[in-house]
């Protein structure tokens, strides 16, 4: 009779500790964002105020430079029998503003082909602060005989960027993995690439 009782004790005490426990999980989301809001951090607390139609105000991206206007012109050059340019020609943005563009490409050969592009800047300058987030030029593709795709590339251009450069041109050269690498294309220096201050 003794062991029942000290049995039914044991439960009664698991029963509560495990009620507290799930008491406990229950209660960490509103503490977490209580402290979130007083901290700062506003993880919780920005994500349910971002919600569409919501009158609060969210934080301004002071990353970007809303003063200056950036060209950024786009070229693709083939070396094969295959297809590959931008979707678009030029995109104009704000230094710190990500953007987006895409390239298309076709296998128009009549066998599989793994190929990769190699990007150059003009201005030879844009290149330290023109920054890819998302490219196809980080890794190599098979396409199969006929085969089209569409790749983005995500990009911001570092604000740091010198106030004499407001057009930038992205070049990208794709070539036949396996085939002779071709050197890197020569940027086009012209004069309407770079504008001074003066002009």
């Amino acid at each position: 009779m003794g062991l029942y009782r000290a049995n039914i004790r044991m439960l009664g005490k698991l029963v509560v500790v495990t009620a507290g426990m799930f008491a406990f999980g229950y209660a960490l989301v509103p503490l977490y964002k209580a402290i979130c809001e007083m901290t700062g951090i506003n993880i919780l607390a920005l994500g349910d105020r971002n919600i569409p139609g919501a009158t609060a105000n969210t934080p301004a991206n002071t990353q970007v430079d809303t003063s200056r206007t950036i060209t950024v012109e786009f070229d693709a050059n083939a070396r094969g029998p295959w297809e590959f340019k931008p979707a678009q020609r030029s995109l104009q943005v704000h230094p710190g503003e990500m953007a987006t563009v895409m390239y298309e490409f076709q296998n128009v050969q009549n066998r599989r082909m793994a190929a990769q592009a190699i990007p150059s800047y003009a201005p030879q300058q844009a290149g330290a602060h023109f920054n890819k987030l998302e490219c196809f030029c980080f890794s190599q593709y098979t396409l199969e005989p006929g085969e089209k795709k569409s790749w983005p590339v995500v990009f911001v251009i570092d604000p740091k960027l010198s106030k004499d450069v407001r057009t930038i041109t992205l070049s990208y050269t794709f070539f036949e993995v396996g085939g002779k690498t071709p050197p890197a294309p020569v940027a086009d220096a012209r004069p309407h690439l770079v504008s001074g201050s003066g002009t």
